[in-house]
């Protein structure tokens, strides 16, 4: 099919001028990043708009920095920037990891993590990633105020955001952390760089001694959308990574806390048990990285 007829295509090159498009056109006005969804949806036309705002060509929007008060992400840098970028390794691997996987070559080239956050697809891998590293996001707003959120508030069910009409995410923050920490990612597909049946990210602080001080839990692919797995984080508490028994028991507590739905790819306990595997690899790696 063909999309339904867009009346204008605006592509702004600063942030002011995309926020002064979005607002003079209203709710008839959507963003596109890299487009690798929103593409196929007005192609389909399950998805239709009257003005479309391409903020390809924003230079504010794009790149990584580093520096002492952590990590920030443009919400247009592209999947294969992040996961070409060495800095984001240990803490933030994580990222490299789901950056590394999603879809297909052409994907990784064109697509955003921005783009990824704002449309919230059920099996996508940036949303539960983001989360399990405790990532904040940056919106702003035409009137020039700006607010920040956690990935887990900003991320609802599928398809569902914070993000309210004529706002544009900015940026993905990642704090400044002492001492070691690591963290990793893994999705299971039905077959390779497929979308996830089920996707797990898992995040580690460690003192001098090994022990684990703070964890982070997530799961991707449930039909409530992403969710973390408090009683793992509480489980993982105090464990060293020699601890294996332990980081088992914490990825089968996800596996029993976290709600999951049955279709065509996986039934409920299926999803349950990829939930325990992938967890317990995701936390061994993140313990790896930390050390």
């Amino acid at each position: 099919m063909y999309p339904a007829p867009i009346e204008t295509y605006a592509a702004p090159t600063t942030l002011a001028e995309a926020l002064q498009t979005l607002a003079s056109h209203g709710s008839d006005a959507r963003c596109i990043a890299g487009g690798q969804s929103l593409m196929q949806a007005l192609k389909s036309r399950l998805v239709q708009t009257k003005c479309l705002v391409d903020l390809q060509r924003i230079a504010e929007l794009k790149g990584i920095a580093v520096d002492d008060s952590g990590v920030r992400i443009g919400a247009m840098t592209r999947y294969r920037d992040i996961a070409a970028d060495a800095r984001l390794n240990g803490a933030y691997q994580a990222l490299v990891d789901a950056a590394s996987h999603v879809g297909d070559r052409q994907v990784r080239n064109r697509g955003t993590i921005g783009g990824s956050l704002c449309w919230n697809y059920i099996a996508a891998c940036m949303p539960p990633t983001t989360i399990g590293v405790g990532a904040r996001l940056e919106l702003a707003k035409r009137d020039g105020t700006r607010r920040t959120l956690s990935a887990e508030d900003f991320i609802r069910s599928p398809l569902e955001t914070a993000r309210e009409e004529g706002e544009i995410l900015v940026s993905i923050h990642l704090p400044a952390l002492r001492g070691k920490a690591g963290s990793a990612y893994k999705k299971w597909g039905l077959v390779t760089d497929a979308l996830p049946v089920i996707g797990v990210c898992a995040f580690v602080q460690l003192d001098g001694s090994g022990s684990c001080t703070s964890a982070r839990f997530a799961v991707g692919g449930l039909a409530s959308g992403p969710r973390r797995s408090r009683a793992a984080e509480t489980a993982l508490e105090g464990v060293k990574a020699s601890d294996t028994g332990a980081i088992a028991a914490a990825a089968k507590a996800a596996a029993a806390e976290i709600e999951t739905q049955g279709d065509l790819w996986a039934d409920q306990s299926y999803r349950k048990q990829l939930i325990s595997t992938l967890g317990t690899e995701v936390i061994e790696t993140a313990f790896a990285r930390a050390g």
